[in-house]
């Protein structure tokens, strides 16, 4: 996290002292001038507010413009929006990715409420209070090169003039791809869309997924054989359930490594980092199914050395032109990071050289509810209060049928199923009933939230250059 962010975050801690203190001062005048009975019925409202307006968890003021600067020369064109429609300046330039720049400023409601903006037919949710630059995603809505796509603020308002950028991509879809997903779901989360329709995919899931087994120990099992559990099941699941979007077993490989020990390893290379959890030091314990031998086979040995050789086997066997691979500047998760550190080794070791990068954000530093909204909506660009590398981005549509297919796929992970705790379950029916806010039917999990959208979203990098 950067000092800005750790300021930020001393600054909310700060006033969240404050608060209590001032809360705590009222409870007690409260309690003596007007009756001890005030005193629980205060705390229970208060509890009620804090569940329905202020749990988010944003560490960047609302008031913050998104930072991006993306690479030099690329196509735009200033807009009007003029009754509710969205005016271009001159005829739309070819391009495929849409990204719509203009203010938006939350009106008294959009604190309380979550300020959206419509547009034809989709919806893209900011943060309540909103009152800065931000970056619609126009990917798909033909009615803009017709001066016919509507738009309109929901308890915001919207600048009348704004910027559109205009980014051209080929169909990364119709070359052959490879997906790295630090663990079960990664690739799902971020890629189901464009792997299920590529004509040639394979997807390489780095680590079991083994920790935080504590609902398996339900079953009579210790921590350790919980955890142990835990990873067999997630590894299956990283190996079977990429079927489901057409990508056969023999394009599927699960590497074996060990959750939250990639950034050690890194740091060590020659060392090996066995499970925090499941007691276990040996990859080889879930790569039975692998479809290739690759380096790690020989020792099993949980190391950096290991895994970045086994990434280069794998990159000269499936000889991928796209890789898709975390964002390690947006996406914070450490094995995220390191994932993308130990690809980028790999590339440098081996024969076979990818053209393009594709990097996605399953995790955010800022903003744990992104993308916000409702599921089925568009995905805005994400929070950036520090500038970010200028890369181009691409933003496949998908389908209603595409969606449902990807809900499914994250329904059979075996880390997103389950019921809600207490705790979440009781600040949902809140936020519903105070806030307006809507989680989908097809599971209880957030990420069938975030992840089921109109667009997948990936920032492209060119490795040719």
């Amino acid at each position: 996290m950067t000092a800005r962010k750790q300021q930020l975050l001393k600054a909310h801690r700060r006033s969240k002292r404050l608060f209590l203190i001032a809360f705590l001062i009222v409870l007690l005048a409260a309690g003596f001038l007007l009756g001890w009975w005030l005193v629980p019925v205060l705390l229970v409202l208060a509890w009620v507010a804090h569940e329905a307006w202020f749990a988010d968890h944003l560490f960047y003021r609302a008031s913050d413009d998104y930072q991006y600067n993306f690479p030099s020369g690329t196509p735009r064109q200033a807009v009007e929006l003029d009754a509710g429609i969205v005016r271009l300046s001159e005829p739309l330039a070819p391009g495929e990715t849409l990204l719509l720049e203009l203010k938006i400023t939350a009106k008294w409601l959009g604190r309380w409420r979550d300020p959206y903006v419509e547009l034809g037919g989709d919806r893209q949710d900011f943060e309540r209070g909103v009152n800065g630059r931000r970056f619609l995603n126009l990917s798909g809505q033909a009615a803009l090169g017709d001066n016919t796509l509507t738009v309109r603020g929901r308890h915001c308002t919207l600048s009348s003039s704004g910027t559109l950028w205009i980014m051209r991509n080929p169909d990364y879809a119709q070359q052959r791809v490879m997906v790295i997903a630090p663990h079960a779901d990664d690739a799902e989360l971020a890629a189901f869309g464009l792997y299920s329709r590529c004509k040639e995919a394979s997807i390489v899931t780095l680590t079991q997924g083994e920790i935080e087994a504590e609902d398996f120990q339900r079953l009579g099992l210790d921590k350790a054989q919980a955890a142990r559990l835990k990873g067999r099941l997630r590894s299956w699941d990283s190996l079977s359930i990429p079927l489901w979007g057409g990508v056969p077993a023999s394009h599927c490989v699960q590497l074996g490594y060990y959750c939250l020990q990639l950034p050690a390893m890194a740091e060590e290379p020659g060392k090996p980092f066995g499970s925090r959890e499941s007691g276990e030091n040996d990859v080889r314990s879930v790569r039975q199914h692998n479809p290739i031998e690759l380096p790690g086979d020989v020792d099993g040995a949980p190391t950096w050395i290991n895994l970045v050789g086994d990434i280069r086997q794998l990159l000269e066997h499936f000889r991928p032109e796209v890789v898709v691979t975390p964002h390690p500047e947006l996406d914070p998760h450490s094995d995220h990071v390191a994932t993308t550190r130990a690809l980028l080794e790999a590339i440098a070791a081996s024969t076979w050289k990818p053209s393009t990068l594709l990097m996605y954000a399953n995790h955010l530093h800022d903003n744990d509810r992104w993308p916000m909204g409702p599921a089925g909506g568009g995905i805005a660009l994400p929070p950036a209060v520090e500038p970010l590398p200028s890369d181009r981005l691409w933003s496949p549509l998908l389908s209603a049928d595409v969606q449902l297919d990807k809900a499914m796929a994250l329904a059979m992970e075996h880390d997103l199923q389950g019921p809600l705790g207490f705790k979440r379950q009781s600040r949902r029916v809140i936020q519903q009933v105070l806030a307006g806010r809507r989680w989908p039917v097809t599971g209880s999990n957030e990420f069938f939230r975030k992840a089921v959208r109109r667009h997948e979203l990936f920032w492209v990098r060119d490795l040719s250059d």
